[in-house]
């Protein structure tokens, strides 16, 4: 089942501002332009804080295609961070890839219930068709957790440059604990499984 829906919320202009602004902050962290990353991030992070304060505020600005929108967007932009991160040695290797490889399948997983949960005839113009909502994604409280811990060692790690703590025990234990949250987060998703998938019914 599936219903209508306007795509074209501020939330959704928002999470796609925040994809938007993932290559031009990995651009600016290789380039090693640590000070105006550190901006474009604030901003980035402005624009994380407003899409969920409108959605569950306005109930007319919540969409289905925002609950699945958002995560996304948090993703891709996490994603370039940890990897332009790691080409700059701020951030090790092993770290990237336990993230890049829980987003993998995470991503994986979203295109996976949108075509069970599309109903007949599914074709490629309904399937990428954002206006036909088919499910609600509920993010998992650990997850939502490891999202916060994730953009904090970002953050911290863009500062460093900056602020001279590259080489400091303190980012190194925030390495850890963010490998903690990465693992315990996909661990709730493969527990909790279809209790994170609100399947949308016809009204």
């Amino acid at each position: 089942m599936s219903e209508y829906e306007n795509p074209w919320t501020i939330p959704n202009l928002l999470s796609m501002t925040r994809i938007a602004l993932a290559p031009v902050l990995g651009y600016l962290i290789i380039e090693e332009d640590f000070n105006v990353a550190l901006g474009v991030f604030a901003l980035a992070g402005l624009t994380d804080l407003l899409d969920g304060f409108i959605a569950r505020n306005w109930a007319n600005q919540k969409s289905a295609l925002g609950s699945a929108l958002d995560p996304l967007a948090d993703k891709i932009l996490i994603s370039v961070l940890y990897i332009s991160l790691t080409c700059a040695d701020l951030i090790p290797v092993s770290l990237t890839y336990m993230i890049i490889s829980r987003d993998i399948v995470l991503i994986a997983a979203v295109f996976y219930i949108r075509y069970r949960t599309l109903p007949s005839p599914r074709t490629l113009a309904r399937y990428f068709n954002p206006c036909y909502a088919t499910a609600r994604l509920k993010p998992t409280f650990i997850s939502k957790v490891n999202t916060a811990v994730q953009l904090i060692l970002v953050a911290a790690s863009l500062a460093a440059p900056v602020f001279n703590y590259v080489d400091s025990i303190y980012l190194q234990i925030l390495w850890y604990f963010t490998a903690f949250t990465t693992t315990a987060s996909a661990y709730s998703y493969y527990h909790y499984g279809r209790k994170t998938v609100q399947v949308i019914k016809d009204k």
